[in-house]
């Protein structure tokens, strides 16, 4: 299963993809589907009107993001869900030694980012990437464009 997290866009390819457009939507997906059976996630990081307004008044004019002007959970949050997820299921990999980690299987999606916000990108792929590192694993989480439409009903 790959999940594609966006409030306003959905995937051209949607065969592909299991769209989700909030934080609370992107939860129950992998709660009922268990996060061994994701192979890519792709996520956007803002995700509702303080998100973009953020973007909008502070990201694109000054290069700045104050998530405490952010109401809503961003790509960011799910992010971070996926990674404690992902400890609560394998509690003992946070005691094995890098060599361990290498030799045993790892069970982890594939992530990417798409979003538009350069900034909230760049903080999706650095906990991402971190946590690919402290499992020694490539840090393969990068930006990505997706083919896309936009709900404009959504914007």
């Amino acid at each position: 299963m790959n999940i594609y997290l966006d409030d306003v866009r959905t995937p051209t390819n949607t065969e592909d993809w299991t769209v989700v457009r909030n934080y609370d939507e992107f939860v129950d997906v992998v709660t009922q589907n268990g996060i061994d059976s994701l192979g890519i996630v792709s996520l956007d990081h803002d995700l509702g009107d303080t998100a973009m307004k953020e973007y909008f008044n502070n990201v694109s004019p000054n290069y700045e993001l104050n998530y405490d002007n952010i109401r809503e959970k961003t790509g960011l949050d799910c992010a971070k869900y996926l990674i404690n997820e992902y400890y609560d299921k394998n509690p003992n990999r946070l005691e094995l030694s890098r060599q361990e980690k290498r030799s045993e299987p790892f069970n982890f999606p594939m992530v990417y980012v798409h979003s538009a916000n350069p900034i909230g990108s760049a903080n999706i792929m650095g906990i991402v990437n971190n946590f690919y590192m402290n499992e020694s694993q490539p840090q393969t989480c990068v930006r990505v464009k997706i083919e896309h439409t936009i709900n404009q009903d959504n914007v």
